[in-house]
């Protein structure tokens, strides 16, 4: 399941984070690559104990607990502290599948990677190429979205970064843990709760937004590992 969460965050959140990061330094990216993406990675990386890419990530982690959409999608048990990654001209990614396991710096917290999340920093029209490119089952998905948008997908997913042929594209990734293990199962859950927000739009709590309503939290149940 692709799904793409438009405008968490402001124009005003994306100008501020992009000045704090101009300013930041940058290391080779491979810092944080496993052992067959780092052959497969070249790009530059805010380093995960710079004090510019907590402050960042606290402000992009508010912005998600504040998100139904996210929610609903994700149904988050886990949020990896966000990453900040630049690719610069002749700069890319080439095919990989992220880590399962990723352990939080200075933390004894281990968060199982179910979901991956790429939140764009930079306006499609400031640079050529660098689109974020996976494979799923209904072929491959090309993803170039405007900036404060974010695009989540399986972690399970092969995916790639296009080179970059002009301009430079900065983004913030981390991995979810959701409470559901399961991508098709999450993908039920996510139909089912958007078809009780339109019926409830339509006829308001009405007995079978009630009882659908109850079916939902009954497979979270099930499902939800919390």
């Amino acid at each position: 399941m692709l799904v793409r969460v438009p405008r968490l965050l402001t124009p005003e959140d994306v100008a501020h984070m992009r000045d704090r990061l101009a300013s930041s330094d940058w290391v080779d990216g491979k810092v944080t690559a496993g052992a067959q993406s780092a052959t497969a990675k070249r790009n530059l990386q805010v380093p995960e104990n710079s004090p510019v890419a907590r402050e960042l990530g606290e402000l992009i982690l508010q912005r998600l607990g504040r998100n139904e959409l996210f929610t609903s999608a994700a149904l988050p048990l886990r949020v990896f502290p966000p990453l900040f990654n630049r690719y610069d001209a002749g700069m890319k990614f080439d095919t990989h599948i992220d880590n399962s396991i990723r352990f939080v710096p200075g933390a004894p917290i281990r968060v199982r990677t179910d979901l991956s999340a790429t939140l764009f920093l930079t306006a499609p029209e400031d640079y050529d190429g660098g689109e974020l490119v996976i494979e799923d089952t209904y072929g491959e998905q090309r993803v170039k979205l405007p900036a404060g948008d974010m695009v989540l997908y399986p972690a399970t997913s092969r995916h790639r970064v296009n080179p970059i042929t002009r301009g430079s594209r900065w983004a913030s990734f981390f991995w979810i843990q959701s409470m559901v293990r399961d991508d098709g199962q999450r993908a039920l859950l996510f139909d089912l709760d958007n078809a009780i927000q339109s019926l409830r739009k339509k006829d308001g709590e009405s007995a079978e937004a009630v009882q659908l309503t109850g079916i939902y939290h009954n497979l979270v149940r099930r499902w939800a590992e919390a």
